[in-house]
């Protein structure tokens, strides 16, 4: 038989040449490039056995073996032919060393900074980011082309930076190259001729860019065409400029956009994932802005590749015979097809006929195709072969025969001797039987007999017929009453009886009775009731069974072919086998895969890693899923070895200056590949012309001291063992460590655009001074004093910070407060902070219109006349020139009359009657406090006229209405509860005592200055009265009088406390003022 060609392609330098089936052995051969190529001739090249493939060594030079490989497999029946395998070696891409002019552009100009990556292995993938791997930010107006480069619609202040950096990854090499940073510089000297009388923009924020129409940055042109193949995904798209920034929107003509097309980066791409060809037409992408629109047209056309309609047949014939071959195939253009014989061109009698998708011809030499003339037939399909058919369905059992001359073909029955005959009978040209109509008779052995002129031959078949499936899942069977607790239960599965309740294989099959009613949950069973019986065929699939037989052979150094034996894929073939490593030193017992090989294969040769003690064991696995593992091999340790690869992830910092961190992900340990791993650390400066500096350690990280501050250095990390080195690495870049800039921006002015916004401008630092990548610059600002009040002059306010990243020497200065005094200083900055300040630089802003009114109140409101009071603003922002006093009715749906307007001149005014107006009407007033500049914002109130002639709705019944008033009220009432309970228990304090009798009526001065402790107190000055003493009305007493006694109250009725204690108070002789507070109602004497 004709060899098979299964060829994968390339993979680590394993090119695959595996037949997929054959009879006889095959002869291999390739060519590279279209030239013949012996892998046998290069001993650096490995061979595998019994198949084509060989290996090519990644040590050495591989760029030799760069090309397009091709297979031929061959025996003595023709020869099969693999696709083209393009093995590449890759080169490291690198973009060039080149000295970046800087970009000098006007604001609202468009621009485009070039990537132009280095060509390299595919996917190819760009990243736009500054020096400090921050990502540009994309937005409508920015963004990144399908080609790579940056597109800015039209230029703004911030996308001046001197660190626009192109990345170019390329994952299948694990590389990414970054090209010498760019510098832009955005001009905004446009913004002077927008300037007012008062030397700021007028009406800011205004912006000073020239607007303009949209035009296309990419495409060129106004239409163009796209071809791609089916399957592969569209991508259109249209990136514009102008100003204000162009909105895009995609069409297709005549139709609308596919369901899964997708619109992506801000609407500048268009994708159709997958096309076909409902997806060919017309599209346009429409740019527009306020000014006008801008147009591109595509023309998409969808080509399908070549698809087999009728693919060609392997045939066999006799010498003789008519050949003919059919060959058809579809495609968008049409293919051409072309016919070769064993890899050869048709020449000479070898033509198509009919056309190029048919070919005919007549085999008259018997070397063609064929080893001799006369051949005994020969059987071409297994002996013993067994079908299965169901009843009232159609059979067909095979009888494949090749021989010389064509022999004939006959059928029969083992039960009899003449052939099988009858309607339902008929024997193929090709040898088949096939039985229309099954019966259950028809089962038995059958026989297919052959002969020709040189011999005679027969095979036998067996066909089994069972019964008509249900069409419908098996309903619930009655059990009638005389048979309900004799019934037998019978599964079957191939015609071999088993046990119910049982597992096979995992797949357990169950039965459940109940009320009379029998279920059956599984369909893989025949169920025996009575003498019926219903039966379902199920092909059941599972994970394949763990391959056998595990041989490692081949030892080569750090190579091991593995061998295998595959096991039973239970109806699903295997599609992979997954190898398996365990190694025993470091991770001892955890199992890693190694490499996957194609179902198909029994063997692997495997790439391992030097000095580790490995086993293998291989897992299949196919659609169900993945099988149990084999079991494992023996031990294999292999022979020490130098390592196959360095460092990687070198990463270059410096936290402090003049040293410089190197830091790298070390190898694992299973790819030291033998003892004595240590890496090599080699640096120089990047701008001298300087040998290289070594350093080896054993750990991952080095530092290197005593550098300059912030130079440029090439570092490259070597690893080795005992063994040797590992190849040589490739060289990484990096700067030594940043320190604070030193210097201070020079020259710094600031200009007045409006009452709240600045612009600051500033001398750059030069980058000798900055020591370190330059962040940018930071603007630190503090307001003085408002200009309306002059005591506050030389007073700090709360300090405010702004930072403008990149190069840049200007800015603006936002949200300030006008009619200030303001003092700021600007500072550059890097990766380690802040550098000096430059000199403080003091400015004024102008005028603006003042802040609302802190308050506006209705006063008095009479029948006509309405009373209004308000207090100035918080901030004036400038000098108040007046006030302006807006009002108008509003009726009763809420509908608002003219609106009259009063201007108050006076600044210091906080008062103003309305007059004329009319009863019981509702009106809105509108306040707004003035400068020169204009007037601020509003304030409002609302208020209604009353009925009567004067009524006054004074502050108190406006402030009674509140609820703080409310709350403050309801407290002093608690207080003054509380104070009198207190001044009650303080009245109550002394002690309680009976009245006496009569002689309490003379009591001792002293003992009564001593014992009362409430009103009275005791005094050694017969001069001073006692405290609280009471005097006569009259305010005299009579010479000689003693003080002590009550003949001056005459016959006056004395009141006593309920506690019995004296009311009165005794008063001393000489004159006193009257108490403040009288206790008794005691009248002086006639």
């Amino acid at each position: 038989m004709v060899p098979k060609g299964v060829f994968s392609t390339p993979l680590q330098g394993h090119l695959h040449c595996v037949p997929l089936s054959f009879s006889l052995f095959p002869r291999f051969r390739w060519t590279k490039s279209g030239q013949e190529f012996d892998p046998l001739m290069d001993p650096r090249l490995e061979k595998e056995d019994h198949s084509g493939t060989f290996v090519i060594p990644k040590n050495g030079n591989l760029s030799e073996f760069q090309g397009t490989y091709r297979c031929y497999a061959s025996n003595n029946l023709g020869t099969a032919i693999s696709e083209d395998m393009d093995f590449i070696v890759p080169n490291v891409p690198k973009f060039p060393k080149e000295k970046m002019d800087p970009i000098i552009v006007e604001e609202g100009e468009a621009f485009i900074l070039e990537c132009n990556p280095p060509k390299g292995i595919p996917p190819l993938q760009i990243y736009w980011m500054t020096i400090r791997l921050e990502p540009i930010e994309q937005d409508a107006r920015v963004s990144i082309g399908l080609n790579g480069d940056l597109y800015f619609s039209h230029a703004e202040e911030k996308d001046s930076r001197r660190d626009y950096c192109c990345f170019a990854s390329f994952p299948m090499i694990r590389t990414i190259v970054q090209k010498t940073a760019m510098s832009v510089v955005v001009n905004t000297s446009e913004l002077d001729q927008h300037k007012g009388p008062h030397g700021f923009l007028e009406g800011w924020p205004a912006n000073a860019i020239l607007e303009r129409k949209p035009s296309l940055l990419t495409p060129p042109d106004v239409r163009s065409e796209k071809q791609l193949v089916k399957g592969e995904d569209l991508e259109l798209e249209c990136i514009a400029e102008g100003f204000p920034t162009p909105i895009i929107k995609w069409e297709k003509l005549g139709h609308k956009l596919p369901d899964k097309a997708r619109v992506e980066h801000h609407g500048k791409l268009l994708v159709v994932p997958s096309v076909d060809e409902g997806d060919n037409g017309k599209y346009m992408c429409k740019a527009s802005n306020s000014h006008g629109v801008a147009q591109h047209f595509f023309t998409v056309t969808v080509e399908e590749p070549p698809e087999w309609v009728q693919e060609p047949r392997s045939q066999l014939h006799t010498i003789g015979s008519d050949i003919h071959i059919k060959c058809s195939a579809t495609g968008s253009p049409p293919p051409v097809i072309t016919w070769r014989v064993n890899g050869v061109p048709l020449e000479g009698r070898w033509q198509p006929a009919g056309g190029s998708s048919s070919f005919r011809l007549r085999l008259l030499e018997p070397d063609v195709l064929c080893v001799s003339t006369d051949l005994k037939p020969r059987f071409l399909t297994p002996e013993g072969r067994e079908y299965s058919a169901v009843e009232g369905k159609a059979a067909i059992l095979h009888c494949n025969v090749f021989g010389s001359p064509p022999p004939s073909i006959t059928w029969s029955r083992d039960d009899s001797s003449g052939a099988v005959e009858g309607p339902r009978f008929t024997v193929h040209r090709n040898g088949s039987l096939e039985i229309r109509v099954v019966e259950r008779g028809d089962m038995g052995e059958y026989r297919c007999l052959t002969n020709n002129t040189e011999g005679t031959a027969a095979i036998a078949a067996t066909l089994a017929v069972r019964g008509t499936p249900p069409s419908a899942p098996l309903p619930p069977l009655p059990l009638h009453p005389p048979f309900q607790y004799s019934h037998t239960l019978l599964w079957e599965k191939d015609d071999m009886e088993i046990a119910s309740n049982q597992t096979e294989d995992s797949r357990e099959m169950c039965v459940v009775a109940c009320e009379g009613l029998l279920h059956i949950i599984c369909i893989d069973c025949c169920l025996f009731s009575l003498s019926n019986a219903r039966v379902a065929v199920v092909w059941i699939s599972d994970v394949p069974d763990a391959p056998t037989n595990l041989v490692l052979s081949e030892h080569k150094n750090r190579g091991v072919k593995l061998k295998w034996s595959p096991g039973e894929d239970h109806g699903s073939s295997t599609t992979e086998f997954i190898i398996e490593y365990e190694e025993g030193q470091w991770e001892p017992g955890k199992w890693k895969e190694l490499v996957r090989v194609p179902g198909n294969h029994g063997s692997a040769l495997l790439k391992l890693h030097g000095n580790v003690d490995y086993r293998f064991r291989v897992a299949p696995l196919n659609a169900v899923g993945k099988g149990r593992p084999s079991e494992h091999t023996e031990r294999y340790k292999t022979p020490p070895a130098a390592p196959e690869k360095n460092p990687e992830n070198i990463k270059i910092e410096g936290h402090l200056p003049y040293e410089m961190d190197i830091n790298w992900e070390p190898l694992l340990p299973i790819e030291h590949n033998g003892p004595g791993l240590e890496y090599k650390v080699s640096y120089r400066r990047q701008d001298l012309d300087e040998d290289w500096k070594e350093h080896t350690v054993k750990r991952h990280s080095f530092i290197v001291s005593a550098t300059p501050t912030f130079v440029p250095y090439e570092i490259k990390i070597h690893a080795r063992n005992q063994q040797g080195w590992a190849p040589e690495p490739r060289i990484v870049s990096g700067f030594s460590g940043e320190d604070f800039p030193s210097a201070a921006p020079d020259n710094v002015t600031v200009e007045v655009m409006n009452s709240s916004v600045v612009k600051v401008s500033w001398g750059r630092v030069h980058k000798d001074k900055l020591h370190g990548h330059l962040g940018g610059y930071r603007v630190n600002w503090w307001r003085l004093r408002s200009r309306t009040d002059a005591k506050k002059k030389g007073q700090h306010g709360e300090r405010h910070t702004h930072a403008f990243p990149g190069d840049r020497g200007h800015g603006l200065l936002p949200g300030l407060t006008p009619f200030s005094e303001y003092s700021l200083m600007v500072m550059s900055f890097n990766g380690r902070g802040n550098g000096p300040g430059s000199h403080v630089v003091t400015f004024r802003t102008p005028e603006g219109v003042p802040e609302k009114n802190s308050a506006f109140r209705v006063m008095e409101v009479q029948k006509h006349t309405i009373s209004l009071a308000w207090s100035p603003p918080r901030e004036p922002n400038g000098i108040l020139t007046g006030y302006q006093l807006q009002y108008q009715l509003i009726n009763d749906t809420e509908g608002l009359g003219p609106l009259q307007t009063v201007n108050i001149s006076d600044p210091a005014a906080t008062k103003l009657t309305l007059k004329d107006l009319e009863a019981l009407s509702r009106y809105r007033f509108y306040l707004r406090s003035c400068t020169t500049v204009g007037c601020g914002h509003t304030v409002t109130e609302d208020s209604t006229t009353t009925a009567k002639e004067r009524e006054y709705f004074f502050i108190i019944y406006r402030i009674s209405t509140q609820g703080w008033f409310i709350g403050l009220m309801s407290t002093i009432a608690l207080l003054t509860l509380i104070l009198l309970i207190a001044c009650f228990v303080n009245r109550n304090k002394g002690g309680k005592y009976s009245v006496k009798e009569k002689e309490d009526l003379h009591p001792d001065v002293e003992s009564q200055g001593m014992n009362d402790d409430t009103f009275c107190e005791y005094s050694d000055n017969d001069e001073k009265p006692l405290k609280g003493s009471q005097r006569s009305l009259s305010g005299q007493m009579a010479g000689g009088e003693s003080g002590d006694s009550l003949v001056d109250y005459g016959d006056q009725e004395v009141q006593f406390n309920e506690d019995g204690s004296f009311i009165g108070e005794y008063a001393g002789h000489k004159d006193k003022r009257v108490s403040t507070e009288i206790k008794g109602p005691a009248q002086a004497p006639a």
